[in-house]
């Protein structure tokens, strides 16, 4: 007997999953037959998504509303399409995208068009993946070079620091006599210590001078 599963999926617990789910009663797939996660699609490592899997038999169909809510790894989604298609003989059909229902088709030209658009997918997501990853490079060369400081923040310097910095620097005292003035391990000292100097050598400091 075939049946006709619905596969909705949101990325968080906060988003809200009502579009996937109308999308699947106006075509009056079984409320017991809809899997639904709330995780992110980086991955197939899903809870429902595995119990779907299980419940597909030859002949099924299985309907998303988009071909994202499947995934965001196109490299992986095109893996689960092969499993699905080829190894378990479903159909699949992606509401928002006709183009990819393999139940139009069946022959050759139709497998063909359906394996072209998986694979124009995935070229375009990863280039985007690529544009991103470089639009962030850029951003975060962009935002240093304005002074904006990454990571977790400083812990603040004690207030003796310049003071104590100011006689090791003169060679009054030793590193780890300013460490223990300072209530520092002497690595940390000398660590804060070259970052006052840079710091006391850049442009910005220099100009106030």
């Amino acid at each position: 007997m075939k049946n006709t599963y619905g596969y909705v999926r949101v990325s968080t617990k906060d988003q809200n999953e009502d579009r996937q789910l109308l999308a699947m009663a106006s075509l009056g797939i079984e409320p017991q037959n809809i899997f639904t996660d709330r995780q992110s699609g980086k991955d197939f490592e899903r809870t429902q998504y595995k119990l779907l899997t299980q419940a597909l038999h030859e002949g099924d169909t299985l309907y998303i509303k988009s071909i994202d809510r499947l995934g965001r790894n196109y490299e992986e989604i095109l893996v689960q399409w092969g499993i699905l298609t080829k190894q378990k003989s479903i159909d699949i059909v992606v509401i928002d995208m006709p183009l990819l229902d393999t139940r139009r088709g069946k022959d050759l030209l139709g497998n063909f068009i359906s394996d072209l658009v998986l694979q124009i997918l995935s070229f375009v997501a990863e280039t985007e993946r690529v544009n991103i990853k470089k639009r962030q490079a850029e951003g975060i060369a962009a935002a240093k070079a304005r002074g904006v400081r990454f990571g977790r923040p400083r812990t603040p310097l004690p207030d003796n620091f310049t003071a104590i910095y100011s006689r090791w620097k003169a060679g009054e005292i030793t590193g780890t006599a300013a460490a223990e003035k300072c209530g520092m391990p002497l690595a940390t000292f000398r660590y804060r210590a070259d970052i006052y100097d840079k710091e006391l050598l850049s442009p910005e400091v220099q100009n106030k001078r």
